[in-house]
């Protein structure tokens, strides 16, 4: 494979993912990243956050909504308020079915699960009481 050619830009979407907790979608990272590169595209962020996402430096989390963008890449599930379209992380253990699937199914080998769950977060909840 040929080494990847440096990017300023690159590196930049990848601090910014870095430095939130929340899980933009790629117009939020564009935003941010516009305010040091006025001139980049949105084309290019999305080129970009593709790369990273099939190089395993960020996870990219299909919702309901847009995908959402995550440079937290350990195992770990998230949770997707259907209100407010907040998405985060589930730091608490959650049994991950593979091994288990992979026992009982014989066409392939599952190499992870993300899991998603969707709900209600507690900011929406106390809102609606």
């Amino acid at each position: 494979m040929a080494t990847l050619k440096y990017s300023r830009q690159r590196e930049v979407i990848k601090e910014y993912l870095a430095s939130t907790k929340e899980h933009p979608t790629a117009d939020t990272v564009y935003m941010h990243v516009k305010e040091e590169f006025p001139n980049i595209s949105l084309g290019t962020v999305y080129r970009n956050l593709s790369l990273l996402t099939d190089l395993g430096e960020v996870l990219k989390i299909t919702t309901d909504g847009a995908d959402r963008f995550d440079a937290r890449v350990t195992p770990h599930h998230h949770f997707a308020c259907r209100q407010c379209g907040r998405v985060m992380d589930i730091m608490i253990p959650v049994e991950n079915p593979v091994d288990s699937v992979n026992a009982r199914w014989g066409d392939g080998e599952i190499e992870e699960c993300r899991m998603l769950f969707y709900g209600i977060c507690s900011d929406c909840k106390k809102m609606k009481n």
